[in-house]
């Protein structure tokens, strides 16, 4: 795995954290008006697009059947998930109070384990499943549904394939009368992954930035991220914050990062971003609760929030990742390590 994708892995999930965590400041203090201080969403962009490239990047070259790729990614994906919605699911049957966003519904819990969408019971405009942050892996799932179906096909025509697919999805998810579905899957943010393929093949052609222009590049894709979130309404995510994204990405892979020094915490985080995207949420519903509960003078602090918001999250994804990861053995000049 190339370091610069673990790193911008970390990165987007600590966007995401620190985003959800602007969002909670206002239900731990509403005085605090931090409306200015939101962003961090569009880390949910980098990470489709990373997600186009690294399924493209593991599976070119290689002969590998849909069932081999679906059960690898359901391997990965599903057992944490599933146990996060079950929990969840448990604390707003006994609790309710505690969560803001989770009601217990039964038909909603099926279709969220099922990754289909399906319209909150909390906020009917919202099409989210339990875990609201799970709405990504509902298009994570469906992208991976409909790249492992095209794995049979000659690799050479596959990304032009997965266009097509997609293109013919989204023309006629809009032809149909507008249902849950066809309104979730009608969205433009679906080819977000498709550009991550086409980077994967760009990549895999060499055809990439001189160094000199990438760094330029990387650094310009990411203002224009900030700024473009500020901007431009979630609406407009696939093309405002959906290109920029696609450049940071082109940008890192055209560096070569085994020339500079190594950030292990940082690799670190990549590794379990994961495990952070999906516990964030109830890392965040725990500080707010204790901050509410217990109004500590730092816990009411933005600043202090966020940054206990991010640690603790980063932290607690770590432990998870630690105790569901196996250690596995590689060989090194024929010696075992870990």
């Amino acid at each position: 795995m190339l370091v610069q994708l673990q790193y911008l892995r970390a990165i987007a999930a600590l966007m995401v954290v620190y985003f959800h965590a602007i969002l909670q400041l206002a239900k731990v203090n509403p005085a605090i008006d931090a409306t200015s201080f939101i962003y961090g969403e569009t880390g949910v962009d980098i990470f489709f697009v990373l997600s186009g490239f690294v399924m493209w990047l593991t599976t070119s070259g290689r002969s590998m059947t849909p069932a081999d790729f679906a059960r690898k990614r359901i391997k990965r994906i599903v057992p944490l998930y599933w146990l996060a919605t079950l929990f969840s699911a448990a604390v707003a049957l006994i609790a309710p109070s505690l969560l803001k966003s989770t009601t217990f519904d039964l038909p909603h819990l099926m279709a969220s384990l099922l990754f289909l969408p399906w319209i909150n019971p909390v906020d009917p405009a919202m099409i989210a499943p339990v875990i609201v942050p799970g709405w990504t892996l509902n298009y994570e799932m469906f992208f991976y549904f409909v790249f492992a179906l095209l794995l049979p096909i000659r690799e050479d025509y596959r990304l032009p394939a997965l266009f097509g697919v997609f293109a013919a999805i989204l023309i006629i998810c809009h032809l149909l009368p507008e249902t849950t579905a066809t309104k979730f899957y009608g969205q433009p943010i679906i080819f977000e992954f498709l550009a991550g393929v086409a980077l994967g093949w760009l990549y895999g052609q060499k055809l990439l930035l001189p160094k000199r222009w990438a760094w330029v590049l990387l650094a310009v894709s990411f203002a224009f991220l900030f700024i473009n979130e500020d901007l431009v309404r979630p609406d407009g995510r696939y093309y405002a914050w959906g290109i920029p994204a696609i450049f940071i990405v082109y940008s890192a892979v055209s560096i070569d990062f085994s020339k500079l020094p190594f950030v292990g915490w940082l690799n670190y985080l990549g590794d379990a971003s994961y495990e952070i995207y999906i516990t964030h949420a109830f890392t965040l519903a725990f500080l707010r609760i204790i901050a509410n509960h217990f109004p500590i003078g730092p816990l009411q602090q933005p600043v202090i929030f966020v940054i206990l918001c991010l640690v603790l999250s980063s932290i607690v994804g770590a432990i998870i990742h630690e105790i569901i990861t196996p250690r596995r053995k590689v060989r090194i000049a024929g010696r075992p390590a870990t």
